[in-house]
């Protein structure tokens, strides 16, 4: 009678289980930390943001016929929020932006380094940013996004 063999032998099993350990530890790193890249996009959706409530601002103010300038800003009431003051049809700081911007939860941002928009938790908020260049005459405000302290 032959013997018919059922199951796995050890040997099998063990090197199995050193095919999936060393997969593992190849892997493992790429998915340890992913917050860096989770920072680096939240900036990246930030200054979106920025340039999408900027547009939302001058069309407003350009409907309006009141785009101010350098030197008689305008202010108005945008989206339910007043004191947002405009230059050249738009927003004229970071701060003056980011009081019509959705930021949720605020506490993760700080805008009181104007021009900047800060990620508050970031491991160095300084280089973790978007700068915001408001518009000059004829021209259209720059968002500039530093992440490498994301």
């Amino acid at each position: 009678m032959k013997n018919v063999q059922k199951g796995f032998t050890l040997i099998e099993l063990v090197v199995v289980i050193v095919i999936l350990g060393i997969l593992a530890a190849t892997a493992l790193p790429k998915f340890v930390d992913l917050s860096g890249d989770a920072r680096k996009s939240v900036i990246k959706g930030v200054a979106g943001s920025m340039a999408s409530a900027n547009a939302m601002i001058y069309a407003k103010a350009q409907a309006a016929g009141t785009l101010g300038d350098s030197t008689t800003p305008a202010t108005m009431t945008i989206g339910g929020v007043s004191g947002v003051t405009i230059e050249y049809g738009f927003a004229n700081s970071a701060a003056s932006l980011a009081k019509v911007m959705d930021l949720n939860p605020a506490n993760d941002f700080d805008t009181t380094v104007d021009p900047d928009i800060r990620l508050a938790k970031a491991p160095t908020p300084a280089s973790c940013k978007v700068a915001y260049t408001k518009a000059a005459a004829g021209g259209a405000p720059t968002y500039v996004i530093t992440d490498s302290g994301c």
